[in-house]
C-alpha cells in the first residue's frame, strides 16, 4: 500500500489549499481514509477521516474550516482547508485503515504517506 500527498505549500492567513492523496496497493471500497499533522515539535493531530460510505468525521478545532471528501474511482482523497491560520502550519500526512471504524488515534492507522509541508504566513 502506498499513499502519496500533494498539494501542500505556503499560503497566507485566511487563505486555501486542498491537499490530495493518492492511494495505490488496495481496494479503497473497506478502507478508512483520513488526514493528520503534526507541527514542530508537537504531537499528531487528528484532523478527519472518511468512510468510503463519505460518512465523515472532523477533529474539534478542524471541522469548521476543514472538509474531507474521497474519489474512489481516482483512488484520491482530498483535505480542503479554508480560512488558514499560522497554527495551521503542520506536515499534513494522509492515513488509512481497513474496516469503517473511524478512530482519531494514529495508532489505528496502519498505512501512511510520507506527508506534505503546509506553512501559513501571518
Amino acid at each position: 500500500v502506498q499513499l502519496v500527498e500533494s498539494g501542500g505549500g505556503l499560503v497566507q492567513a485566511g487563505g486555501s489549499l486542498r491537499l490530495s492523496c493518492l492511494v495505490s496497493g488496495v481496494t479503497l471500497n473497506n478502507v478508512t481514509m483520513a488526514w493528520f499533522r503534526q507541527a514542530g515539535g508537537k504531537e499528531r493531530e487528528f484532523a478527519a477521516a472518511i468512510w468510503s460510505s463519505g460518512f465523515q468525521f472532523y477533529g474539534d478545532s478542524m471541522r469548521d474550516r476543514f472538509t474531507i471528501s474521497r474519489n474512489n474511482a481516482r483512488r484520491t482523497v482530498y483535505l480542503q482547508m479554508n480560512t488558514l491560520k499560522p497554527e495551521d502550519t503542520a506536515v499534513y500526512y494522509c492515513a488509512a485503515k481497513y474496516g469503517p471504524m473511524l478512530y482519531a488515534q494514529s495508532a489505528q492507522y496502519e498505512h501512511w504517506g510520507q506527508g506534505t509541508q503546509v506553512t501559513v504566513s501571518s
